[in-house]
Order: structure tokens, then C-alpha cells, then sequence
């Protein structure tokens, strides 16, 4: 095998530990009924989201072959700001040249085909900077505040892909996406602390009296599920409040963004379903739960 074989393999290695993640997600990514071409250009922005979570959480594919292909030093890969850095820098080649990792090089295309500005990827990029360097939030808008880089230009990113954003379809978006995030913070609340992070608001965690400490037992106890199934009726009204998004669309986009509030709100299910003990393990809906879901929405029923 030739050098240049061996960087290809290496490429496509790296692509696929990435892009193989979407299967997990409590959302469809890129379902088989939508165009080839969207589907594509959604893969491709997945892609990007969730290697520059990856590169966030520290959860990179082993061999340090994605810290090689930014040009980041074994050294530096240990220091995920830096890692950060040099992805931005990638993101700015996807605007004015040849990004060095694949999957920019992926992107690429679609940002030129659907016209996407730098903003909701930096915005990507801005969330996981922040997660370096902030690990609790004081109250609730300081979390929103967090979703609006984290999770809002997900739901954008799909408008624009599809041709169909409006200002009020992004605002719309925006609920559901943030609802999603906050969802997927109520099942990873364990995972999450190990990574010393809370998501949970210290103001609603002071008002349910839960102690960081009770977040670390292996099942919950009466306070954190009482301050779980708070956080998702918060969730869930912020799903309901996004669900008339569906209803702006048509055909199979209609379908997809059903998917999306038919996932959260499977999730939310599923974390009543544990009683709202997320820390014995995350809950996770089935995908009958999600079609059931989706046939919900898509009937006009909620």
C-alpha cells in the first residue's frame, strides 16, 4: 500500500467513526425518504456537528488521526481549545480553500450549493469552546443562553440545506432544538458529570434541594427525579411551542421535522418511563415510540 493509499484509508476511517454516530442520535439524521441531494448536504453538516463535539468531549476516534489531518500536534491534541482553534481555521479553508480534513472538504459543497455563512458552524465551534471553560450554569436563561450555540443552528443549518427558512420558521426551529438539547442533558446526566459538567440549572437544582454529590449515585432519589421531570416539562412545552414548524412545510421535509419533535418527545417519554431516574442509565426511546410519535404529530394530533 502507497502512501497516498494508506492517507486515503486513513480518510475514509475517519469519516466513518464519525458519521457512523448519526444512528444513535434520539433524531433522524438523514432518512432514506428525502432527496439524494438533501440527504447528502444533512450528512455533511452532521458531520461537521458531530466531529466538533467529538473534538469537545474528547471522544475523537483513537490514533490521533483527525489532530494529524488539522495539523495539530500529539502534543497540542491534549488541549482541546487548541484542537478547536485548528478546527476554525479548517472551517475558514471551506470559505477560501482547501479545508485539510475530510469532512470540511465534505462540506464544502454544500455551503456553496445551499450559500451557508460561517455563523452557525462558529457557532458550533463557540459552544465547544465554552464547554472547555464553563461547567455549571446559575439559572435557566444561562443554559438557553448555552443552547443558542449549541443546539439552535443545528435546526438552521436544516433550513437552510432544504430552502426554506423564514424568520419565523427559525424562530420555531430554535424551540425545538433547544427543547432536543435540554433533553439530551436530562439523559446524560451521569456521563455528563463525569466530564464535570452539570447542565442542570443551580437554581433549580437549589429548589429541589439536590446536591452535586446526589448526582453521582447509581439510581436517583426522590429530589433529582422530582428535578428531572421538572426540566422536562420544560422540554416538552418548548416542543410543543416549536411543533407548529411541521405544520409550515410540506411533503417530505413535513416528515423529517416531524421526526426531530417525534425524537424529543419519545425521549421525554422514555426518561418518564424510568420513573426519571437518569442515573442508572440514560434512557432511550425505541423506534416504535418515535414512529408512534410521528404519526402524532403528522395527523395534527399534538
Amino acid at each position: 500500500m502507497t502512501a497516498t493509499d494508506t492517507a486515503q484509508h486513513l480518510e475514509r476511517a475517519t469519516q466513518r467513526a464519525t458519521l457512523d454516530k448519526a444512528a444513535s442520535e434520539n433524531f433522524p439524521v438523514a432518512p432514506f425518504f428525502l432527496p439524494g441531494e438533501w440527504r447528502d448536504d444533512l450528512m455533511a453538516v452532521y458531520g461537521f456537528a458531530r466531529l466538533v463535539d467529538d473534538i469537545g468531549d474528547g471522544d475523537l476516534a483513537p490514533g490521533g488521526a483527525d489532530a494529524h489531518l488539522l495539523g495539530v500536534s500529539p502534543a497540542e491534541a491534549v488541549d482541546r481549545l487548541v484542537f478547536l482553534d485548528a478546527f476554525e481555521a479548517d472551517l475558514r479553508r471551506v470559505y477560501d480553500g482547501t479545508p485539510r480534513h475530510p469532512l470540511l472538504r465534505r462540506l464544502q459543497p454544500t455551503v456553496r450549493r445551499c450559500r451557508i455563512g460561517p455563523e452557525p458552524f462558529l457557532g458550533l465551534i463557540a459552544a465547544n469552546r465554552q464547554d472547555q471553560l464553563v461547567t455549571r450554569y446559575e439559572t435557566y436563561d444561562d443554559l438557553l443562553a448555552y443552547c443558542e450555540l449549541s443546539a439552535n443552528p443545528v435546526g438552521r443549518l436544516v433550513l437552510a440545506v432544504t430552502g426554506t427558512s423564514t424568520p419565523e420558521r427559525i424562530r420555531l426551529s430554535d424551540t425545538i432544538c433547544t427543547a432536543l438539547q435540554i433533553v439530551e442533558h436530562l439523559q446524560d446526566v451521569a456521563e455528563d458529570l463525569g466530564r464535570d459538567r452539570i447542565y442542570l440549572p443551580a437554581e433549580d437544582m437549589k429548589r429541589f434541594h439536590v446536591q452535586e454529590t446526589d448526582l453521582s449515585a447509581k439510581t436517583a432519589g426522590a429530589s433529582v427525579r422530582a428535578l428531572v421531570a421538572y426540566e422536562a416539562q420544560r422540554a416538552r412545552d418548548l416542543l410543543n411551542e416549536g411543533a407548529p414548524l411541521v405544520g409550515s412545510v410540506h411533503g417530505r421535509l413535513k416528515l423529517l421535522l416531524a421526526g426531530f419533535v417525534a425524537g424529543g418527545r419519545a425521549a421525554i417519554r422514555a426518561i418518564a418511563a424510568a420513573e426519571y431516574d437518569v442515573l442508572s442509565g440514560p434512557p432511550r426511546p425505541g423506534k416504535v415510540q418515535l414512529l408512534r410519535e410521528a404519526g402524532v404529530i403528522l395527523r395534527g394530533e399534538g
